[in-house]
C-alpha cells in the first residue's frame, strides 16, 4: 500500500509539472490579458472603436494605416508604442526611419483616441495598448475578422531609429529574409503569410513597387502596364503616387490578396515572394480558396505579434501624450 501511494504521489507530481510547463509555453506573456482594464477603464473599447469608426468613415485607407502602425511598432523592440514618439532637438524617434518616413501615418487618429480615452479614464491606458485595439477595430470595421486583444502593455521611454531601419521587413526582401526576420521574433512561417494578408487593404507608393513593375518577370504583363501608367520609370517622377496593394477589393479586408498573388498580380516584390515557387506557395493557395482559414490564422498571428516583448509591471510608463515621454 505504501509503495502504491508513493507511486501515485510521484505520478501526480509529474502530471502537475507537465501541466504547468504546458500552460506556461502556451501563454508567452501571462501578464497580458484581455480583461486588463475591466475595472479601471470599462468604457475603453467603446471609446476606441467610436474614434476609429469616425476616422475610417472619413478615409477608408486609415484602417490600413492604423493596422500598419501596430505592425511597425511591434517589429522594433516589441509592442511598446515607440513608433509614436516625435523627434525633438534631444531625441531621435522612429518616424523618420526609412520604412516609416513619408509612409507611416495615422498618428493624428491615435492622438484623438488617446484624448478620448483620457476623458473617461485618465492616466490608465497606454498608447501601446491603444495601438493594439485600434488595429483590431480597423480590421473588423473593414469586414475582416475580430479577436480578443490582450492588454497590459506600458509605453517605452525610448525609441530606436536604427532598429526601425534594420528590423522592419523591406519591400525588396526575398522569402528567406522574410522567414528569418519573423522567426527571430518568434513568429512562424504561417504567421508571416497570414500577417502579410493584411495587405488586402491599403495602398503603396510608387517608390515601393517601381522596380517590380518594370524589371521583374514573375508579374502579369497587363497588371504591370496598368501600374506603370501612374508610376513612371524615372526615379523622382511620381514617387508618391499611390496604388492599391489589392487592386480587386482594396477597401475590404478579404482574401483577394492571395488570389492576386496566384495570378502574379502582387504589387510589392516581398508579397509576390510568398508565391514564387517556394515553401509558402501551399499556404497562399489555401488562403486564396478558404477565407475562413485565413481569418482564423490572421487573428491568431495578430495575437502572437502583440506578445512581442511588451513592457509590463513597473517597466516603461503610461504616457500622457503619445508623442512624447512624460
Amino acid at each position: 500500500m505504501a509503495s502504491s501511494c508513493s507511486s501515485f504521489m510521484i505520478t501526480l507530481a509529474l502530471l502537475v509539472l507537465v501541466l504547468g510547463t504546458n500552460t506556461s509555453s502556451a501563454n508567452a506573456n501571462p501578464t497580458l490579458h484581455t480583461n486588463f482594464y475591466y475595472s479601471s477603464c470599462p468604457k475603453l473599447f467603446d471609446t476606441v472603436k467610436r474614434t476609429v469608426e469616425s476616422a475610417i468613415s472619413k478615409e477608408t485607407r486609415m484602417g490600413a494605416s492604423l493596422l500598419r502602425l501596430f505592425f511597425h511598432d511591434c517589429f522594433v523592440n516589441g509592442c511598446d508604442g515607440s513608433i509614436l514618439l516625435d523627434d525633438t532637438s534631444s531625441f531621435t524617434g522612429e518616424k523618420n526611419a526609412g520604412p516609416n518616413r513619408n509612409s507611416a501615418r495615422g498618428f493624428e487618429v491615435i492622438d484623438q483616441i488617446k484624448s478620448a480615452v483620457e476623458k473617461v479614464c485618465p492616466g490608465v491606458v497606454s498608447c501601446a495598448d491603444i495601438l493594439a485595439i485600434a488595429a483590431r477595430d480597423s480590421v473588423e470595421i473593414l469586414r475582416g475578422p475580430t479577436w480578443d486583444v490582450k492588454l497590459g502593455r506600458r509605453d517605452s521611454r525610448t525609441a530606436s531609429q536604427s532598429a526601425a531601419n534594420n528590423g522592419i521587413p523591406r519591400p525588396t526582401s526575398n522569402l528567406n529574409q522574410l522567414i528569418s526576420r519573423f522567426n527571430t521574433l518568434g513568429l512562424s512561417t504561417k504567421d508571416l503569410v497570414a500577417l502579410s494578408g493584411g495587405h488586402t487593404i491599403g495602398q503603396a507608393r510608387c517608390t515601393t513597387f517601381r522596380a517590380r513593375i518594370y524589371n521583374e518577370s514573375n508579374i502579369d504583363s497587363s497588371f504591370a502596364r496598368m501600374r506603370q501608367s501612374r508610376c513612371p520609370r524615372t526615379s523622382g517622377s511620381g514617387d508618391n503616387n499611390l496604388a492599391p496593394i489589392d487592386f480587386a477589393t482594396p477597401t475590404f479586408f478579404d482574401n483577394h490578396y492571395f488570389k492576386n498573388l496566384i495570378q502574379k498580380k502582387g504589387l510589392i516584390h516581398s508579397d509576390q515572394e510568398l508565391f514564387n515557387g517556394g515553401s509558402t506557395d501551399s499556404l497562399v493557395r489555401t488562403y486564396s480558396t478558404n477565407p475562413a482559414s485565413f481569418f482564423a490564422d490572421f487573428s491568431a498571428a495578430m495575437i502572437r505579434m502583440g506578445d512581442i516583448s511588451p513592457l509590463t509591471g513597473s517597466r516603461g510608463e503610461i504616457r500622457e501624450n503619445c508623442r512624447r515621454v512624460n
